[in-house]
C-alpha cells in the first residue's frame, strides 16, 4: 500500500494553492489523478518521485518511509522504486534507442531486460536509431520502455499520451494496461481525457484547488 499525506504551498496562475492530500493507493491499482489545470496533479506525481519536496507530511510505500518531515527523511529519486513517463519524451538525442534504455538500467543489472523491453514495445528493429528519426508514438514507447527497464513497483504517468494522435493514443493505452498487469505495477496516471480516464482507471481521485474533491470509479466521479 502507498500512504500519502502531502502538504505543499504551490503557486498557480490564479495565485497560491495550499495542497493538502491524504489518501491510500493499493498495490496493483491503476489510479488516475483528474481535475482542472493547476489543481496539483503533477505536483503529487513529482512528490512521489522525489522531484519535489513536500512542506510537510509523509510518503510510505510497503511500510518503508520515502519521505517523512518529522523524521527528516527524504529518499533520493534513484532510491525509489519508480518509473516515470511524461508528456515530453525526455530522451537523450545523442543516444540510440538501446543506449537510452541502457542509461536507465540500474548498475549491475543484466542488459537482457533491455532486449525484453524493446521486444515488448515492438521497437527491436529501431534499437540502433536515434530519437530524431522516430515518430512521436515511437518516442513515447521508448520512454515507456525506459521507465520499465528499472523494474519499478510504481509507474508514474504524467499525461504521457496527450500529444499523440487518436490511433497511437489508443494503442499505447492498451499497451500500458498490458504492462500494468504483466509487471504487477501500481500505476498513477495524470490525464485530462475523459475517455482515457474511463477506459484505464480502477479508481479516480478528483482534485480541485489542491484538495481531494472525490474518489471512486470513473463513472461515479463523472456523474458528479
Amino acid at each position: 500500500m502507498i500512504k500519502l499525506e502531502l502538504y505543499k504551498k504551490l503557486f498557480g496562475a490564479d495565485g497560491p494553492i495550499h495542497l493538502q492530500v491524504q489518501t491510500n493507493i493499493q498495490f496493483n491499482e491503476l489510479v488516475t489523478l483528474y481535475g482542472p489545470s493547476g489543481a496539483g496533479k503533477t505536483s503529487i506525481i513529482r512528490m512521489i518521485a522525489g522531484l519535489m519536496k513536500p512542506d510537510d507530511g509523509s510518503i510510505t510505500v510497503s511500510g518503508e518511509s520515502w519521505f517523512d518531515k518529522k523524521l527528516e527523511k527524504n529518499l533520493k529519486t534513484q532510491d525509489r522504486s519508480i518509473g516515470m513517463v511524461f508528456q515530453e519524451y525526455s530522451l537523450f538525442p545523442n543516444m540510440t534507442v538501446y543506449e537510452n534504455l541502457k542509461f536507465a538500467l540500474p548498475k549491475g543489472d543484466s542488459e537482457s531486460i533491455i532486449e525484453e523491453m524493446l521486444d515488448t514495445v515492438g521497437l527491436k528493429n529501431l534499437r540502433d536509431k536515434k530519437p530524431n528519426l522516430l515518430s512521436g508514438g515511437q518516442k513515447q514507447r521508448v520512454a515507456l520502455a525506459r521507465a520499465l527497464v528499472r523494474k519499478p513497483s510504481i509507474l508514474l504517468l504524467d499525461e504521457p499520451l496527450s500529444a499523440l494522435d487518436t490511433a497511437m493514443r489508443t494503442k499505447l493505452q492498451d499497451d500500458i494496461l498490458v504492462f500494468h498487469s504483466q509487471y504487477n505495477l501500481t500505476t498513477i496516471l495524470v490525464s485530462h481525457d475523459y475517455h482515457e480516464v474511463k477506459k484505464m482507471s480502477d479508481r479516480v481521485i478528483l482534485l480541485e484547488n489542491g484538495r481531494i474533491a472525490g474518489e471512486g470509479k470513473a463513472e461515479d466521479i463523472f456523474k458528479q
